[in-house]
């Protein structure tokens, strides 16, 4: 099998090793990358596309139990990336062969081995790969696996609009309020596009400082700034033939904002410190919480970069504007905090269920998951009520409902104000139609009326 186009990560404390295998395979694979610190992992993992990562198993002379390189190789699987992991050690051990090839590692070779035997080991872990990505494809429908949930009308067009536009190459601008779920919606247009299979990159361009900038997104020559102690390539090489995300793109300053224009106009990116252009086809997903009108002023973002980055655009609706999503999220929110902090099956009540739905939710979905996994966590009882859901202070300043009118009929409002009382006074009459100002008969009518 050709491994041209192919991308490896070799990460062992020999040195020897890593220097024989990157004279190895510099002329087999598209790119090898070398690390001596299994620590560095997650970091390379995520900024840059690998298809297989050759692991050891021990980086402590003295310990050659395998624990190390099983540890690694279980946290690699957690973060749930597609890479195939070939584990390497200097003792063959059926036993701890077996338990790698358990744990999800694609194979297992022992040092030292032949040129032959590696090249074919990689070939081997490719295949497994490609017939991994068949199956997954035949199991995916139109609909992405990450979880968006919504049944609003807002939201099914949203899912209308992603059905559309994720599998044409056009460039996408998500626009949203903070907590709407926006990276959410990138994602999911990447699972439902051609380049699914390639790499996804994601990147918050708006926390990177200037100095930052060109080196994370365009990468660097060793020696071209103090800090430059290697070649590196930018998270824009790095999506090459795949996806990249771009998050708080509004933020950027008009002077980064010149340069990434000029990259996606031609194409190609330029590393620090080189002049030689490095050509890179991929696809953007931009996202910012900055209204497009906002976004459109010239002293703030120049316009010929929105009509790069915004051939189309999805707009997310804040959580306040979908209706009866807000109980199904809190359904789903429920049921994953249970299981996380162990809880017995919890319901709303009625109270609950309308503090919910009246709250305003500046902070939007994110608002509502804290305030869910709070009341998971402080509940006593399998009940929810209206007291045990409590928003965040963080967004009390912007406008939670707490201080606002209720919003509904008088008689939606006079159901829900008696529900919360007599749920109060758990079910004594006379004290709750004291506290409501009726007596005793009207409050049984009031109730007979309601269906309460």
């Amino acid at each position: 099998m050709n491994l041209q186009h192919i991308s490896v990560l070799v990460v062992d404390d020999d040195k020897d090793v890593l220097t024989a295998v990157r004279f190895l395979l510099k002329t087999e694979v598209k790119q090898i990358v070398t690390d001596s610190n299994p620590e560095n992992l997650r970091k390379l993992l995520s900024k840059n596309h690998f298809d297989i990562l050759m692991l050891d198993m021990n980086f402590n002379s003295s310990i050659n139990s395998g624990n190390e390189g099983l540890y690694w190789l279980r946290q690699i699987k957690s973060w749930n990336t597609e890479v195939q992991v070939i584990m390497i050690t200097a003792y063959a051990d059926i036993d701890l062969a077996v338990q790698c090839l358990k744990e999800g590692a694609a194979d297992f070779l022992v040092k030292p081995w032949h040129n032959e035997q590696l090249l074919k080991t990689l070939a081997e872990a490719l295949k497994k790969q490609d017939a991994s990505g068949k199956k997954q494809t035949e199991a995916t429908n139109k609909k992405p696996s990450v979880e968006i949930i919504g049944e609003s009308e807002v939201m099914q067009d949203v899912f209308r609009k992603l059905e559309k536009i994720a599998p044409s190459d056009a460039n996408v601008l998500i626009l949203g309020e903070n907590g709407t779920g926006k990276d959410l919606i990138a994602h999911a247009i990447y699972q439902l596009s051609l380049r699914k299979n390639k790499p996804y990159i994601k990147v918050d361009v708006g926390a990177l400082t200037e100095s930052l900038f060109e080196s994370e997104l365009f990468g660097h020559k060793k020696g071209s700034f103090t800090d430059a102690r290697e070649d590196r390539m930018g998270l824009i090489e790095a999506a090459n033939e795949g996806t990249l995300f771009m998050d708080e793109i509004g933020n950027i300053a008009l002077q980064q904002q010149a340069k990434l224009l000029t990259v996606l106009q031609n194409r190609q990116v330029t590393r620090l410190g080189t002049n030689t252009p490095v050509p890179v086809d991929m696809r953007l997903i931009s996202a910012t919480n900055v209204p497009l009108v906002e976004l459109s002023d010239e002293r703030r973002f120049r316009k010929d970069l929105i009509y790069r980055i915004n051939t189309v655009e999805i707009t997310v609706p804040p959580l306040r504007e979908r209706g009866n999503d807000i109980l199904l999220l809190t359904d789903y929110f429920l049921k994953l905090y249970e299981k996380k902090y162990l809880k017995s099956e919890l319901k709303l009540s009625e109270t609950a269920k309308y503090k919910l739905m009246q709250h305003t939710y500046p902070g939007n979905v994110r608002e509502l998951q804290y305030a869910v996994e709070r009341a998971v966590i402080m509940s006593d009882n399998d009940i929810l009520k209206a007291e045990d859901i409590v928003f965040s202070p963080i967004e009390q300043k912007i406008g939670g409902a707490s201080n606002q009118l209720p919003i509904g009929n008088l008689e939606d409002i006079e159901r829900n104000t008696i529900i919360q009382i007599v749920e109060k006074y758990q079910g004594n009459i006379s004290k709750a139609a004291k506290e409501l100002g009726l007596t005793r008969a009207a409050l049984y009518r009031r109730l007979e009326k309601y269906k309460i």
